[in-house]
């Protein structure tokens, strides 16, 4: 469905969650620099406006209406940032950030909009771990020069377009080929992306669903194992393994994780 803003959108009712993204002519190519943002906020404007200014950007964005939906979509899927409201009825922004920090072995970046403006507050959104402050009322384009400077010190290696380097791996996006020592491997276009999006989030656990939505954009008609067939094409073209320094491993009811291993953990 779409919105009297022209976005495309998608509920899931049981979650209290909706996602949104522009129209296709406004997005970006997968794998560049869209992110997958969820947006918390109680009051409806205000998600709305946040929305508008990030799927204007191409990013994909996910809204929230209450902290405890949230948090129970935090356990079960990726996000690339966090934008919350400090003022929350069921759990603060700020108690939100603080639980991420105790409970996630990656925290997912974060940036604070509030209409909190004296500086005791902004030093305890910082304290407790928030990556930005923003006081509303915000511009877009600041509200998004803001989360690419959270993205370029906290995020993945972003795509820039030129040759990226691991270790023996060389990714050359201009040919989508990459090559491993001296020799030139040959992906296809999915393959390659996937392949991006795991060694630009090293160590970092995706789940299915970013991993899909990524490389694949929103698309609910692919067969259910496509994910994994590709994962199990690019281990092997690759030879992602232990002996080489990576290790790409599934994440129990989870996704993908994809590792560098240091040479005195490899038995043998």
């Amino acid at each position: 469905m779409m919105s009297e803003a022209g976005w495309y959108l998608a509920s899931d009712d049981q979650a209290g969650m909706l996602w949104c993204m522009a129209p296709a002519e406004t997005q970006i190519a997968p794998g560049d620099e869209h992110m997958r943002i969820a947006v918390l906020d109680d009051e409806p404007q205000a998600r709305a406006f946040v929305i508008q200014a990030l799927i204007e950007a191409g990013h994909y964005c996910y809204e929230f209406q209450n902290a405890r939906t949230l948090i129970t979509k935090l356990r079960q899927d990726t996000f690339d940032l966090l934008v919350v409201d400090w003022n929350m009825p069921d759990k603060s922004g700020v108690e939100i950030i603080s639980w991420m920090r105790e409970n996630m072995e990656h925290p997912v970046p974060s940036l604070l909009l509030t209409n909190r403006n004296n500086d005791e507050d902004i030093v305890t959104g910082l304290n407790a771990g928030a990556d930005d402050y923003v006081i509303k009322p915000v511009q877009p384009t600041v509200l998004r020069a803001r989360i690419n400077a959270i993205r370029r010190r906290t995020g993945a290696v972003a795509a820039t377009g030129a040759n990226e380097t691991f270790g023996p791996y060389t990714l050359q996006p201009a040919h989508q080929t990459v090559k491993v020592d001296d020799e030139t491997i040959v992906l296809t276009a999915k393959e390659f992306e996937l392949t991006a999006t795991l060694f630009r989030n090293l160590h970092r656990p995706l789940s299915r669903a970013y991993l899909l939505e990524m490389v694949w954009g929103r698309n609910p008609d692919l067969p259910t194992r496509t994910l994994d067939a590709h994962i199990s094409r690019i281990r092997a073209k690759l030879g992602l393994r232990p002996e080489r320094g990576y290790r790409l491993t599934p994440v129990y009811s989870y996704g993908y994780r994809l590792e560098a291993i240091e040479p005195d953990s490899v038995e043998g």
